[in-house]
């Protein structure tokens, strides 16, 4: 951190001829600081804000020919100022760095303050002035122009009065409350041995069937599983074999019985199915 001397602040500052006029002083701005570090002016007398004011002036009176160094050491003395400033008003508040802000030894303390106060104090002026311009503005509300309208496709109907009234009456109608059925509960027993009788003089006959032609004229789905049992049971008595080329492809089952093959169906299924249905 580069720390200088309030001598050197004035030898700095001097070199910009900078002249401040107040109430209670006029003068070079280096001996409005020689006065402030040496404790002969209160700083809490001086209207920094006046001085901030004074110093834009000369900026803008210099066109675009304005130093910058001149303009930070303006900023870094003005900031430290305020901040002696405040701390000299509010006595009660805890300054850490009080003593460098008496000398004005510290050129990093604070230094942007001012220029933050006069830089939000003009944007809220401007944001005001924009706010106020805003509130004179009203969207426009017409409707589409006429060159524009013309483009829109004329709305062709297809239905009269009446289709509109059967379409109405259609969708207006109430629909019926839904009713569950208890047909599934008690749903008509399928016996194996039957299916397997079925079966057998199908394959007696062609010799070798799919199971799609065997299962197509099934009224229902417990008949199909029905029939795809009693072909388990006919394959464990020998007289059937399974084809299926593919996985999930189709099943083809041939008959290895002959014609004067007795062909037993164990009952289990149809007495499981009897129970269930007695339960």
């Amino acid at each position: 951190m580069t720390v200088t001397t309030a001598d050197s602040i004035v030898n700095e500052a001097s070199t910009a001829s900078f002249e401040v006029r107040l109430d209670n002083f006029e003068g070079p701005f280096d001996l409005l600081l020689q006065l402030i570090s040496k404790h002969k002016l209160d700083v809490t007398e001086v209207a920094l804000s006046k001085v901030t004011d004074e110093f834009i002036a000369h900026i803008k009176a210099g066109g675009d020919e304005w130093d910058l160094e001149q303009t930070t050491q303006f900023l870094l003395v003005a900031s430290t100022l305020l901040d002696l400033k405040a701390a000299r008003l509010l006595p009660s508040g805890d300054v850490e760095d009080e003593g460098d802000l008496a000398l004005l030894e510290a050129r990093d303390l604070l230094f942007a303050r001012l220029l933050q106060y006069k830089a939000f104090k003009q944007v809220a002026g401007i944001l005001s002035l924009r706010l106020e311009d805003e509130s004179r503005r009203h969207p426009r509300t017409v409707g589409l122009d006429e060159r524009y309208a013309n483009l829109l496709p004329e709305v062709l109907i297809g239905v009269g009065l009446e289709e509109f009234a059967a379409l109405a009456a259609q969708a207006l109608q109430p629909k019926p409350e839904p009713e569950l059925s208890l047909g599934h509960i008690h749903a008509p027993t399928v016996s194996v041995r039957e299916q397997a009788v079925i079966i057998i003089g199908r394959l007696r006959g062609s010799g070798t069937l799919t199971f799609r032609n065997l299962s197509k004229d099934a009224p229902d789905v417990m008949t199909r599983v029905a029939r795809f049992l009693a072909l388990l049971e006919l394959f464990r008595e020998g007289v059937v074999g399974f084809d299926q080329i593919t996985p999930l492809g189709e099943l083809t089952i041939r008959w290895t019985g002959d014609e004067t093959t007795e062909v037993e169906i164990n009952d289990e299924f149809d007495v499981a199915e009897t129970e269930d249905a007695h339960e």
